[in-house]
Formats: C-alpha cells, sequence, structure tokens
C-alpha cells in the first residue's frame, strides 16, 4: 500500500469559469491558473502521483508548455489513473477537501464526487469530498482563492 497526499491553492480571477472537481460552479470568478484552475483536481493529481512516487503535476504537466493552457483538468487527472495504472497501482480510496469562504459547495459536491469517481475509474463510495471554510482567517478567509487538500491509498494491481 502507498499513501499519498496533495494540495493546491489559486486566487480568484473575473472573467473566469470556476470549476472544482470537474464540475462547474456558479460564481463570478473562477480561478487564476494556466489550466482551468481546478484546485480539487490538482491536488488530487498530486496525491495520486506521489503515492505511486511519481512526481508531481507540474513535472508531468508543466506550465510552460502551452498544450496545457486553458486545459480541462480532468484530462489531466485521466493521464494520471492512466500512468498509475501503468506503473502496478489501483485506487483504494480518495478523501479531499476543499477550502473557500464563498461560494457555498455543499450543494455540489455529490456531482463532484460521481465525476471524480468516473475519472478514477472507481466506485463512488471510494470517493469523498468535504467542504470548508476558515472561518474568515487566512487568504481562503478573506475570499481571494480556494485551496484543496487530497490524501489517497493506492494499492498494487492485480495482474491481469
Amino acid at each position: 500500500m502507498r499513501i499519498g497526499q496533495g494540495y493546491d491553492a489559486h486566487r480568484f480571477e473575473k472573467g473566469k469559469a470556476l470549476v472544482l472537481g470537474g464540475v462547474g460552479i456558479p460564481h463570478d470568478e473562477g480561478l487564476q491558473a494556466h489550466s482551468d484552475g481546478d484546485v480539487l483536481i490538482h491536488a488530487l493529481c498530486d496525491a495520486l502521483l506521489g503515492a505511486a512516487g511519481l512526481g508531481d503535476i507540474g513535472r508531468h504537466f508543466p506550465d510552460s508548455d502551452q498544450a496545457y493552457a486553458d486545459i480541462d483538468s480532468r484530462i489531466l487527472l485521466r493521464q494520471v489513473v492512466e500512468r498509475l495504472h501503468a506503473a502496478g497501482w489501483r485506487i483504494s480510496n480518495a478523501d479531499l477537501t476543499a477550502v473557500a469562504q464563498r461560494p457555498k459547495l455543499a450543494p455540489h459536491i455529490d456531482n463532484m464526487r460521481e465525476t471524480l469517481a468516473t475519472d478514477l475509474r472507481v466506485d463512488q463510495q471510494q470517493v469523498n469530498i468535504k467542504a470548508t471554510t476558515t472561518e474568515g482567517m487566512g487568504f481562503t478567509g478573506r475570499g481571494e482563492g480556494i485551496a484543496a487538500h487530497a490524501v489517497v491509498l493506492l494499492t498494487e494491481r492485480p495482474v491481469e
């Protein structure tokens, strides 16, 4: 078994769509990033890659490469899953936390779980997502952006 953890944070930017966990969230700002800025998926990719000993998201999808400009982070996640499977790993579970003062994320969590489970090729029960605020403290509490944490457990993939 291998455990990995990931973290990502981005500041808000006017004129961009907000995407978290592969789901569009109605909000007046999106997240500033080279890709679509999906901090939940970015943290998840880092956790998966770290658990497998495969580096991090920046190593595989550098922001200096225009091929990844404005890319849908779900594409990156599916590529990470392919790399994990090729390296002999399978995903046992993923536990994710979004940290945002705004917008309210609870109404979107079930949709995010379903979306991420599809991309991870696991049952929805293997993906847990929580949302929290920081009670007004720090950059997320001031409403400057959103952060995300991810923890995953990988197990060896049976030989097929």
